[in-house]
């Protein structure tokens, strides 16, 4: 039997990291609940015994039913119905075999009937999904909304709603229209409030919402009137039993095809207030917006595990003469690179989670309790991880998730290039994974500061400093090398930056990729020098495409003049 957890040592050994101590305690308050539910666990011992058996659970249902039904989803896609949707039908078995399996609302806490799991196990669930079926996890991957309801909404929405999520709801978030996609703050749907009627009205119109028609929504709207900007914005639950809301359309993809992506239209929807009034995008959004691009990293992780897979496998059972295409160096070095790819952006998703993690939970707790100095030190320092982590990720897993999929296709030849194989599929998946949740070019923008304000390189040194096997030195040495050269473009754009401005932005891609191979770099040494015979050839292949990488971006940086700002800049 298939199973993508059990077949997955890289996976697996992301569960060992020493910070998964501090991270369950603080997720179990100390393990508080021990004495009032049965299945809450004891000590970290038993905590880490209970995720390793729901992760299990979810990678065999990933391996045997999401997998199996992944081609005929994609060949079926939904329908648009009398004005809703209806999935197709293998994405009703996915749904009604997770919900069979216990792990809807799996991070939920255990009064709303969840497992009160880590986010963690939420982002490791999602990348095996996605490795399955990456179209499904934009289904039952978007439960991260009952999490942001957890964190902002009443307790009368979360007792309402996030029970629904454990009986098998599936979540939406409405937030672009036609006018307004990356730029939020032009978000004009408008939400009233009705005495007649004792509520919120929604009216407008919402597009490009993928599952746009699941069973409750988050949803921008604007509550102020006379205004344009995002101070004008709120945030809403909205329950589709209430009725309100049609589906115009469903979207004709590239790919993804088993997730709805629709046009919506609101005539008087009723729906309830989360938080305070004008703080929807400023606040709400932009947690929502973060948890999203946590997701859509996990997501492309498992896209890449799939195109390499696929790619191993047929480069094995393809024979040219005379021997299998793999035994040819050309490909060999190409599939190399591409699990060390992999085994790296893995890396880079399971630290930007902890990071996540650990500051979610101190933040969470201070609403609980006064914090104590040295927790107040510790949330901050790691909301500023988080910060800066998170775009970064989601910028390296999307476009290693297309460079991937595009590779499985290379080696696959004109096979791949047909409907006959998987790596079709993942290929068209691929591609909207580095353009949804802010594009890669918006992550450079979000991630930019996190590189002029030393946050990266304060990260790095700490790596620089961290105790690596003997086998490793030479890689660190290279690592030690390529941070100076960081340095150095560093200075020179902030300083080229104040003579002309623009020239950072101009660079600013090639400082944040070089920030992204040397951490990524280190993380798979420190990987490496714990287990040699899982990650020692990758180290060194990963580190050695860093080396080259880099140089080319500071050569690059090197020989650029401020007057290349207005060589760049379209009329």
């Amino acid at each position: 039997m298939a199973n993508f957890f059990l077949d997955n040592t890289d996976l697996q050994l992301q569960l060992e990291h020493p910070l998964m101590e501090r991270l369950l305690e603080l997720r179990e308050r100390g393990y508080a609940e021990r004495e009032q539910y049965d299945f809450a666990p004891q000590d970290f011992d038993d905590a880490m015994d209970s995720l390793r058996r729901v992760m299990e659970l979810a990678g065999e249902v990933c391996g045997e039913t999401l997998a199996a039904n992944a081609e005929s989803v994609d060949r079926e896609g939904p329908h648009h119905e009398g004005d809703r949707v209806r999935y197709a039908s293998g994405t009703v078995e996915n749904l009604a075999a997770f919900h069979a399996a216990g792990l809807d609302g799996m991070a939920l806490p255990r009064r709303f009937g969840g497992l009160n799991l880590p986010l963690l196990s939420s982002i490791m669930v999602n990348e095996m999904i996605a490795r399955a079926d990456a179209g499904f996890q934009n289904v039952w991957g978007l439960q991260d909304c009952a999490e942001t309801l957890n964190e902002f909404g009443s307790e009368e929405q979360k007792a309402k709603y996030l029970p629904m999520t454990v009986e098998g709801a599936t979540w939406s978030m409405a937030l672009t229209e036609p006018d307004a996609g990356s730029d939020l703050g032009a978000v004009m749907l408008k939400a009233a409030w009705s005495e007649e009627r004792g509520c919120w009205l929604l009216n407008g119109v919402k597009r490009f919402i993928t599952n746009g028609d699941g069973d409750l929504s988050l949803v921008l709207a604007r509550t102020e009137e006379g205004t344009t900007d995002a101070r004008g914005l709120s945030m809403f639950v909205y329950d589709k039993r209430n009725g309100g809301v049609k589906v115009r359309r469903i979207e004709h993809k590239l790919g993804i095809k088993g997730s709805p992506t629709c046009e919506l239209v609101y005539q008087d929807a009723p729906a309830e207030l989360v938080g305070d009034r004008r703080m929807g995008l400023i606040k709400y959004v932009m947690s929502l917006m973060n948890a999203a691009r946590l997701g859509i990293g996990a997501q492309s992780v498992g896209t890449c595990e799939a195109a390499y897979r696929e790619a191993v496998k047929y480069a094995g059972e393809r024979e040219q003469f005379g021997k299998p295409i793999i035994r040819f160096t050309a490909v060999a070095e190409l599939l190399q690179q591409m699990k060390a790819k992999t085994q790296a952006v893995r890396t880079l998703l399971y630290e930007t989670a902890r990071f996540v993690e650990i500051y979610k939970a101190l933040a969470a707790i201070s609403k609980e309790r006064a914090l104590e100095s040295e927790e107040r030190q510790e949330m901050k320092f790691y909301n500023r991880l988080a910060d800066g982590f998170t775009p970064l990720l989601k910028l390296f897993a999307s476009e290693y998730a297309n460079q991937l999929a595009y590779d499985a296709i290379q080696i696959h030849g004109g096979s791949g290039f047909m409907q006959d194989y998987p790596c079709e599929r993942i290929y068209r998946d691929a591609r909207i994974m580095s353009i949804y949740e802010g594009t890669s070019q918006l992550q450079v923008v979000a991630a930019i500061n996190g590189v002029t304000k030393g946050t990266f390189l304060e990260q790095i040194e700490r790596y620089a400093t961290a105790a690596y096997s003997e086998p490793m030195q030479s890689q660190v040495a290279s690592l030690q090398r390529l941070t100076e050269q960081l340095r150095a473009m560093i200075e020179r754009v902030e300083t080229l930056d104040k003579a002309c401005a623009g020239y950072k932005e101009l660079h600013a891609r090639r400082l944040v990729e070089s920030v992204g191979y040397i951490v990524m770099g280190y993380l798979l040494v420190r990987q490496a020098s714990l287990h040699p015979e899982v990650y020692a050839d990758s180290a060194q292949v990963f580190c050695r495409l860093a080396e080259g990488k880099v140089a080319e971006a500071a050569a690059t940086i090197a020989a650029s003049p401020v007057e290349d700002v207005a060589l760049y800049q379209m009329a």
